[in-house]
This record gives C-alpha cells, structure tokens and sequence, in this order.
C-alpha cells in the first residue's frame, strides 16, 4: 500500500496541495493511485473498483440519470516544481493545473455528496500525458465499457472555470521530399532535397485556415509544420527531407475528410499520416448537456486542443471540459491553479448534483 495519505475532508484547495505533493508520472501513478482508492473505499455511499492504476467510484441510488466526471492522475515529469507551494491566490506545483485541482474537485464530490439528484461515476485514470495506446480510460473503455456508461460526462481538464464544449481533431504527417546525394564540393552533381521542402513550406505560408462554426461554437482550424529533418554530414547534399505537420481540424470534419484535405494541400509530394485522433462534437443540444450548462451558469466556449473529451464521443456520451486553471499554465515550469477557480467548480458541480440554487461559473 501506498505511504502516501488523502483526508478528504480538507477544503478542496488544501486537498490539491496534498494531491500534488504524491509524484505520479505517467506509468507511476501507483502511490497515488493507492491513497485514492484508499479514500474512496472508506465512503459508505460509493461502489469503489480498480483496474490497474485507475479508480473508479459510484453511487447506486438508482436515478434515473448517470453522469460521469473525469480526470488523470498522471503528470508529465518534473521540472524541479515539488513539492507545492501556496501564493498569490493559487497553489503552485507540478500537476496543480493538469489537472489535479480537478482531481481535488471529484474528490470532494465523491466524499461529500452522499443523496446525489443524478448517479455519479467518478473516474479517475491512469497515462493520459504519454502514448494514447497507454491511455487508462481506453482501457477501460475495452476492458470494462459498462464502468463507463453514463448519459453525460464531464471531464476536470483546466478551463478557467468554464464551460469548453467538444474538441478539435488532430492529424500529424510526414510530408517527404527527395534528391540526389552528392559531395557537396560537387553540388552540381546532386539535387538537394533539403531545398526541394521549401515548396511545402510555402504552400503552409500561402495557406488559409478555416474557422467552422459547430453547434454555435466557433472553431479555428490550424495547419502548420513542427518538425523538418533532412542532411546526412557536413559535405553531402542530401538526398531526403521531411516535414513533419500537424493539422487541427472542426469536429464536423470527420478523419477521413481531414486526411484527404491535407492530401490535397501537399499533391505532388509523398505524405505518411503517423497520427490521427477525430474530434467531438460539442453536443450542447443534447438536454443533459444543456441542462448542465443551464444549471452552472457558463457560456460555452469551443475547444480547441484534443482531450479525452473525444474518446466519451466515441463511445455515444456527449461531454464537456469544466474544470479549474488556466490551460496555457499546464506543464509550466510555473505551473498552477487559482484557488478561485477551485471553489468555483466546486460550488457550481455541487449546486448542480443536488439541485440547489445556481452558483455562477466563470463565463
């Protein structure tokens, strides 16, 4: 058993303090994956399971509604950001923002909501930073689908305390010019394929993106290049060179449409697609949805990085993003979460789960 203790019954911005202090890398999530379900199975009103580093807790009150909240354990590694610190309004640290302060929220939840007016599956998964085919709530989809049904989820992933609905897709190629290789004292007797890029290049540069309006939402797409690898030594012309993109495309498109318009943009030139993820639909018209939205107080906004959010799409749950930090402060050496933010998602799932006046979230 793990060494490591949670008391959840500390406010919820000590709670992700203590969240933080448990290291939990991706593929180490072990400790903290311990004292989670520890804390869990000691709460009368929750029906608590486990498959290997991710936790899972229900109620079984029988409503007529299930809803399921969800957040990662893991982190990326540190960057000498341990253990917590608290300052200016926020708790500082690693993971504080992604997401353990949305962790720190489920968490109270599960404790504190004992009589919820809608079941409640808090999950609470392992590697979602690293590789997709390490993802805990994958797993879990192929290894204990009936753990996640529900009829809308929620997933704790920073979003200022607002509502961010459905995700962007992703696709990443590898665009690859060729030549002749050549001494590069008799550059004339090569064709330098290092140069020949420079016409994907421009066809990036001369690119427009789209922006695609979504259920109301309004999504902007991206195509850009990352990566550009070529040259074989200081005295050769090479004779390969490829262009690593990535394109960020509406969730209306579906993944074939994206590949074959990426296709489009670089004809003439050999493409390898080595990732593609679709993305979700925001949902919103779906009344769970709309009746959290409603009950929250939070005008949507779209989402335009992937979450998991995607993969309850796949399995027919519409979703959202509602949790507490800024996005852009996830994986910062100054990474941390706003003990406003906190409280707020904390008070508006809480009003929400049993009823009660509406605490407004952050629009």
């Amino acid at each position: 058993m793990s060494e490591y203790r949670l008391d959840l019954d500390r406010d919820v911005v000590a709670l992700t303090g203590d969240l933080v202090d448990i290291p939990s890398e991706s593929r180490h999530e072990a400790a903290l994956a311990d004292a989670v379900e520890a804390a869990l199975t000691g709460v009368d009103h929750l029906t608590v399971t486990r498959d290997g580093n991710s936790v899972v807790a229900r109620t079984m009150a029988g409503r007529g509604e299930r809803v399921l909240i969800g957040g990662h354990l893991d982190t990326v590694p540190s960057s000498g950001n341990l253990p917590h610190s608290r300052s200016g309004g926020a708790v500082h640290g690693l993971g504080s923002c992604d997401m353990k302060g949305g962790v720190a929220v489920a968490l109270r939840l599960a404790r504190m909501i004992a009589e919820p007016v809608r079941d409640v599956t808090y999950v609470f998964y392992d590697c979602e930073e690293i590789d997709s085919a390490f993802n805990g709530l994958e797993r879990l989809a192929r290894s204990h689908p009936e753990w996640l049904e529900a009829d809308f989820a929620i997933l704790m992933e920073p979003s200022n305390a607002g509502v961010e609905a459905g995700c962007q897709g992703t696709l990443r190629a590898k665009v690859r010019t060729s030549g002749v290789r050549a001494h590069s004292a008799r550059s004339w007797l090569g064709d330098n394929a290092v140069h020949r890029a420079v016409e994907v290049l421009q066809r990036l540069i001369d690119y427009r993106p789209e922006r695609i309006v979504v259920d109301g939402l309004e999504f902007r797409e991206g195509l850009n290049a990352v990566g550009i690898a070529g040259g074989v030594a200081g005295n050769v012309i090479p004779d390969a060179c490829e262009v690593t993109v990535n394109y960020r495309f509406a969730p209306s498109r579906s993944t074939a449409e994206a590949e074959a318009h990426v296709r489009s943009v670089f004809a003439g030139f050999p493409l390898e697609v080595v990732d593609l993820a679709a993305g979700a639909l925001p949902g919103l018209e779906l009344p769970a949805a709309r009746d959290f939205v409603a009950s929250v107080g939070a005008q949507p906004r779209p989402k335009f990085g992937w979450t998991d959010v995607a993969r309850f799409a796949q399995l027919g749950i519409p979703a959202v993003n509602f949790g507490p930090g800024d996005p852009s402060l996830a994986h910062a050496v100054d990474e941390r979460v706003s003990e406003a933010d906190l409280i707020t998602c904390e008070q508006a799932l809480t009003s929400w789960l049993t009823d009660q006046a509406v605490v407004g979230a952050n629009g």
